[in-house]
């Protein structure tokens, strides 16, 4: 009997993400496997998302099993064991019988037959060893290696944040980024949560935006609303960045708009604003001009945000940059596996010549909103005070202010705005903040 749509899908979109860098989000919700059951589709998620969340956890014990080195398995042969092991480990309802015997099948579907008997005997040693059912438990008192392997996580990442966060924040960082965020989504027409409603889906309000839902059950994107753009699907701490924009701007450009979450939300904002959204690849791009209903005004530009092809000054600029991505590590685990130390340095200097393409683009009096979901200082302070360094007629202005002009508004409904702000920049943390991790911080030229 051939392995089960959702193992095979898993087990798939796994390999894409070793060899390819894929993200396992995007593949997971492509038109490859829109056919899949909601049952199905269900199951290769928590499959997906719980391997690469543990990837580190699994592959110790594998090794302690295993007659050969992990470093010389074939990827078919190791993402099987993964996919088995995390369903030992995690998944009660799956008979071990199973899991063992649909991961022989899709390393026999993988062409690796040879390797059959091998994936057999180490899920047979695995399920017979009573560790193999237990999980380490933080110690009480915080180390980055005890806390890197009980959640998962690289210890480097973790000595990171807790220099720069303290002990208490960077394990809640590490537990938060190994349980399923929430879905939030951004309403967008006043009917839209009586629309979801009336098709089944049950919402709960957003923790820090009047704006935003959580959706509490039910498929959101087999939905008329979302289908016809009604609501959107953004977490709560990407639509506070576009809600920082503040009113009375009239040209806008977005340099790095990819998906077109926070161009439409400033769409939205500003109806009567023209705005210029900028996308370096092509294929991003035509997705993303596919979601922007006909009504906004929005152009769409295939180019380099680095050396950006328009002329006219704008009175306001998004840089939200292509970043490390470190503080959406709940929604894209895979990103832990592939970051390096040495990354940072290359992506600061990459994020300041964007910082510098959207100031010299900047009226006099206008300003640029700089932010990035990383948690790293390289990609965030470093760069902001390097790019004022360079350009005197920059200023960092306070972010506080903004959140509490939102807060009287209304447009913020977290109860202590000021938590959200770290010195004058705005900072969410995931596992302090119900959201991902975002830094942003509002520059203005004299």
């Amino acid at each position: 009997m051939p392995p089960s749509p959702a193992r095979t899908t898993a087990f798939d979109i796994l390999l894409r993400v070793e060899r390819e860098s894929s993200f396992a989000s995007e593949l997971l919700h492509s038109n490859t496997y829109a056919n899949l059951s909601i049952p199905d589709h269900a199951l290769a998620t928590e499959l997906v998302m719980g391997v690469l969340r543990w990837r580190s956890l699994l592959d110790d014990k594998i090794s302690s099993a295993s007659s050969q080195p992990l470093k010389k398995l074939d990827p078919e042969v190791l993402i099987a064991l993964r996919l088995a092991l995390y369903q030992f480990l995690y998944l009660d309802r799956i008979p071990h019988r199973a899991a063992l015997h649909e991961s022989v099948e899709l390393v026999k579907r993988a062409r690796k037959t040879s390797a059959a008997p091998f994936v057999n005997a180490v899920l047979r040693k695995l399920s017979k060893d009573p560790l193999c059912s237990s999980v380490p438990s933080v110690v009480s008192d915080f180390s980055p290696q005890a806390t890197a392997t009980a959640y998962a996580h690289p210890t480097w990442l973790i000595e990171r944040w807790a220099q720069a966060y303290g002990p208490e924040a960077a394990e809640r960082i590490c537990r938060h980024n190994q349980t399923i965020p929430p879905t939030a989504l951004r309403l967008r027409t006043p009917n839209a949560a009586e629309e979801l409603a009336a098709e089944g889906i049950s919402l709960e309000p957003g923790n820090l935006l009047s704006s935003a839902r959580r959706v509490h059950s039910g498929d959101v994107t087999k939905t008329h609303s979302f289908g016809s753009a009604q609501v959107v699907i953004q977490d709560e701490a990407s639509q506070l960045i576009a809600a920082l924009v503040g009113p009375g701007h009239e040209k806008v450009l977005d340099c790095c708009a990819a998906p077109g979450g926070k161009t439409l939300a400033i769409a939205d904002q500003h109806p009567d604003a023209t705005i210029t959204a900028v996308e370096i690849h092509p294929h991003r791009a035509r997705q993303m001009q596919k979601r922007f209903p006909a009504d906004t005004k929005i152009q769409t530009v295939i180019a380099d945000a680095r050396t950006l092809p328009v002329a006219q000054p704008f009175d306001l600029v998004l840089a939200d940059v292509p970043c490390s991505g470190t503080g959406t590590l709940a929604r894209n685990p895979e990103i832990k596996w592939r970051l390096k130390p040495e990354d940072l340095p290359e992506l600061h200097d990459r994020q300041l010549a964007i910082l510098r393409s959207a100031a010299a683009h900047l009226a006099p009096g206008g300003r640029v909103i700089y932010s990035t979901c990383s948690l790293e200082k390289e990609e965030n302070e470093d760069v902001v005070e390097q790019a004022m360094k360079e350009e005197p007629s920059l200023h960092l202005l306070d972010c506080r202010t903004e959140l509490d002009r939102l807060r009287s508004t209304g447009v913020v409904t977290w109860p202590n705005p000021a938590s959200l702000a770290q010195g004058r920049y705005l900072r969410t943390i995931p596992g302090i903040h119900p959201c991902d991790g975002f830094f942003a911080a509002i520059l203005e030229r004299t």
